[in-house]
């Protein structure tokens, strides 16, 4: 029997709204006029729960076909959380911010890569076919990731979410933690990988470039941010979250939409660009790579940190 919880991520192009409702699984946004209001501030709470920290292994389970290129892009990014180059603004300050969650220091590290290039489970996935992946690449201390190609259809995507993060029990071993980003470029990019594209609705915002040339990856780099954030500081339903566990708002969750200081529904803020290339971009990473990374909260200060 298997015990499941899980945690969605919406990051719609609807971030371009200012008053959003949470139901199970994911949270998501209502359409509402624009309105000047006061607005609770954003505590996350410490639910006394498990958390991962310490030295911490995210395993990938590749499903369907990827380029070279796509991989490296990701596997740079996690390869980026740790290292001590290049200076701040970079992919490893952001993920600093996670050692101010209780259990301190938390090194992640990219471990094993499982290759699914045949669809083992056909091109339509159910939340059972995203744990029976997962459990392949299970283990203590570890997150398994999954990764879906853009021409894969997984429930609930580009409805109520772009990725999820979890916990399962199989066969009465112990829990494990678990998650999946998909690739939006050909189903939802203007919801999923905003702000590299125009959103459908809201206001006509010129999109961003790309920093990796690539708007699904790019976009997936953001989704697999959150996720991992909210995996560690929240793996088990225990740890730091505000709203209901069914469906919490976590580390970068509760502060959706905003990717630089001054930014507000609709605009993510003041970023640094690339003069030659025309990119958008927050975080330096290895091999000269470049990210956009969301805010993540910060317990010292109660607020949503951004890297510029």
């Amino acid at each position: 029997m298997q015990m499941v919880s899980t945690s969605c991520l919406k990051l719609f192009a609807s971030s371009l709204l200012l008053i959003s409702t949470v139901f199970r699984p994911c949270a998501a946004t209502i359409p509402r006029k624009l309105a000047l209001l006061q607005t609770p501030p954003t505590i996350l709470q410490y639910h006394k729960g498990s958390l991962l920290h310490g030295n911490i292994t995210v395993n990938l389970l590749w499903y369907g076909r990827f380029s070279p290129i796509q991989k490296t892009i990701i596997t740079d990014f996690i390869n980026s959380l740790n290292t001590p180059l290049p200076p701040p603004p970079s992919a490893a300050s952001w993920w600093q911010t996670t050692r101010k969650y209780k259990g301190g220091s938390r090194t992640i590290r990219l471990g094993k890569q499982i290759f699914d290039e045949k669809y083992s489970l056909g091109k339509t996935l159910k939340d059972s076919h995203l744990i029976y992946l997962a459990s392949k690449n299970k283990g203590f201390n570890e997150i398994s990731l999954v990764l879906t190609s853009s021409d894969v259809s997984v429930a609930g995507f580009c409805m109520n979410r772009c990725g999820t993060h979890g916990s399962t029990r199989v066969n009465k071993g112990h829990n494990f933690a678990y998650a999946w980003v998909g690739n939006s470029v050909t189903q939802c990019p203007d919801q999923c990988a905003w702000p590299f594209v125009q959103p459908v609705f809201g206001p006509k915002v010129p999109p961003l470039v790309a920093p990796n040339g690539d708007v699904g990856v790019d976009g997936m780099v953001i989704n697999i941010a959150t996720v991992l954030a909210g995996t560690v500081t929240n793996p088990f339903d225990g740890g730091y979250f505000q709203g209901p566990a069914t469906a919490p708002l976590e580390a970068v969750t509760a502060c959706i939409g905003m990717f630089g200081s001054g930014a507000f529904p609709g605009y993510p803020g003041r970023l640094l660009v690339d003069k030659k290339t025309g990119v958008s971009y927050n975080a330096q990473g290895v091999k000269g790579r470049k990210y956009l990374l969301p805010a993540m909260w910060d317990p010292d200060t109660s607020t949503c940190k951004t890297l510029v």
